[in-house]
C-alpha cells in the first residue's frame, strides 16, 4: 500500500517550514529516504525535520561522517541522519548498525534511493528536483503515510 502526493518549495524557507510541519508528526521508528541531485534541499528540509521534532543541531550534512544521532530535547525521539552518498551498497549501509536504533529514532538517509529501502516496510521517500523552484515526489509506502501526507499535503 502506497500514497503519493507532490509538494512545491520555491525558497528554503518555505522547505524547512515544511520539513517542520513533517517533523512534528513523525514518531520513533519512522524512516525518510530522501533523493535529489547535489543542492537539491535535502539538508535543508532535515534542518526543518529536526526543528519539528525537537532535537539537538546543528544539522549539517553528515557526508564524512556517514551518519549522525540527534538527541531529543523534548523528551521525543531522536533524529539519525545518514548520508548514504559515499555508500556503494544496501551491505555498506547495513554495516552502520542502525537497526539499533531504528525503533526508537525518526532515521533520515540522504541519497538513500536503492539502499534504504531495506531498513523498514513502511518509510516515506521524498524525490526532490528543480532549480529554483523545488517539487518533491512524496511517496508513503505502508499503512502509517496516508494521514501524514494528509495533514502536510491535503490533496
Amino acid at each position: 500500500m502506497s500514497v503519493e502526493r507532490v509538494v512545491r518549495w520555491a525558497t528554503p524557507d518555505e522547505t524547512q517550514d515544511f520539513g517542520r510541519r513533517l517533523g512534528a508528526l513523525l514518531r520513533g521508528g519512522d524512516v525518510l529516504v530522501l533523493t535529489g541531485d547535489l543542492g537539491a534541499g535535502k539538508t535543508t528540509l532535515t534542518q526543518g525535520i529536526a526543528e519539528g521534532l525537537g532535537v539537538r543541531g546543528p544539522i549539517t550534512s553528515p557526508t564524512f561522517v556517514i551518519a549522525r544521532v540527534h538527541p531529543s530535547l523534548v523528551d521525543g525521539p531522536a533524529l539519525v541522519h545518514v548520508d548514504a552518498y559515499r555508500l556503494g551498497s544496501a551491505i555498506e549501509l547495513d554495516d552502520l548498525d542502525l537497526d539499533a536504533d531504528l525503533d526508537a529514532s525518526v532515521t533520515v538517509v540522504e541519497w538513500g534511493a536503492g539502499l534504504a529501502e531495506q531498513l523498514s516496510e513502511s518509510r516515506l521517500e521524498l524525490t526532490i528536483v528543480g532549480e529554483d523552484v523545488r517539487t518533491a515526489r512524496l511517496v508513503g509506502v505502508g499503512p502509517r503515510w496516508g494521514a501524514v501526507l494528509d495533514a502536510v499535503a491535503p490533496l
